[in-house]
């Protein structure tokens, strides 16, 4: 199982291989304006790669073995 960690406050996603306190950085992400439920059973991950661009999906992690936590 692993775990995605959105930081809403910050704008980044980091996902971790298993339990965040247990276990190494897979991926980590900046400039993430949302984190989506995907209707497909995935979270997506979208990056604003400008200030003046629209996000665009940059990753999907399935929800079946991911578990997504929001930080403020």
């Amino acid at each position: 199982m692993q775990t995605l960690i959105f930081d809403s406050t910050l704008k980044t996603v980091k996902l971790y291989e298993g339990e965040p306190e247990n276990s190494k950085v897979l991926i980590t992400f900046d400039d993430v304006p949302t984190v989506k439920s995907a209707q497909e059973g995935f979270y997506e991950v979208y990056q604003r790669p400008s200030e003046y661009a629209n996000s665009i999906p940059v990753a999907r992690f399935p929800i079946a073995n991911t578990n997504m936590y929001i930080k403020k």
